[in-house]
């Protein structure tokens, strides 16, 4: 049996980290974006005579300890009594570290995919088991949620799946331009003395954005976030200038992850093109907004 989840990777604009000791009461306020692009997961199981749980990268399998929340995750969901192999594969379409919700991407992709196969976990069961890896373990605190609920969101209750609580931006004519440029730990930021000010200035930018649920709200309060946290500083921030002189709206960074993000009409998608050629960035992504939940079903091939 192979089953495949797929999972958007998801942006996040500005936050407001929610601690807490019941890793589903914890979370985070904010909002943010889910992109047509993300995290393929396929499972496989093989009935043999031992239980076995593998867990591959992009193709390249990945030893326990620097894959923890997607080994909690399946740990917690292949039933005990099962016994015999279980592959999982996951392909991300954005390099890990740079803030595309990758971790989340896996842990959800994997709990989805093992949900399915077990038929012992709902879809909401298995996206909260998901979150609480991902909070006990410091992947994130808001990427799962944000995830089940795409589109363009915002995060107005902290908590896991069916705790927390998720409202969307309505938009059209929009696509995502997303240029990875280096790696940020989440772990690291998470655990700073750093937080009390993201805090401050996440809780003013989502007080903005509530009042006035616009996508140039969302933009503009995000690069103030970015700018006023300091996060988004030096070299980030002068290609950020640069590229907004191709755009309406400003650009920002990604949240957490030296990653840049803006939203573009058609009419401005050669027009930013044109400046990253200039600029000499060969990597990015231009994508649509995810706007459903992740799927998951049995894969039988590209000629199912």
């Amino acid at each position: 049996m192979l089953i495949r989840a797929f999972v958007p990777a998801h942006i996040t604009a500005f936050f407001v980290p929610k601690f807490n000791e019941e890793p589903l009461l914890a979370g985070s306020l904010g909002a943010g974006i889910n992109l047509s692009k993300g995290t393929n997961v396929f499972v496989s199981l093989e009935e043999g005579l031992e239980k076995h749980i593998h867990i591959a990268f992009n193709g390249e399998p990945v030893k326990k300890e620097n894959a923890i929340i997607s080994y909690s995750v399946a740990n917690e969901i292949v039933p005990e009594n099962f016994i015999g192999e279980v592959e999982i594969w996951q392909y991300f379409d954005f390099p890990n570290g740079h803030g595309f919700g990758n971790s989340a991407g896996g842990a959800l992709g994997t709990a989805l995919s093992l949900a399915f196969a077990f038929k012992e976990k709902t879809f909401l069961q298995a996206a909260q088991i998901a979150h609480k890896h991902e909070v006990i373990h410091k992947g994130g605190l808001g990427d799962v949620i944000a995830q089940i609920h795409g589109g363009i969101e915002i995060r107005i209750k902290p908590g896991a799946p069916g705790i927390g609580i998720v409202d969307n931006i309505f938009f059209e004519g929009y696509k995502v331009l997303a240029v990875p440029m280096g790696r940020l730990s989440t772990r690291e930021v998470l655990d700073s003395d750093f937080i009390r000010l993201i805090k401050k200035e996440g809780e003013k930018a989502l007080n903005a954005l509530l009042s006035n649920p616009k996508v140039d709200v969302l933009m503009k309060e995000a690069r103030g976030f970015a700018e006023r946290t300091g996060l988004l500083s030096g070299e980030l921030l002068e290609i950020a200038k640069e590229i907004d002189k191709a755009l309406h709206l400003p650009s920002s960074m990604i949240m957490l992850g030296k990653s840049l993000f803006a939203l573009l009409k058609e009419n401005e998608v050669e027009k930013v093109k044109f400046l990253l050629d200039d600029l000499s960035i060969d990597e990015y992504h231009i994508c649509d907004v995810y706007t459903q939940r992740p799927s998951v079903e049995r894969w039988v091939g590209d000629g199912k």
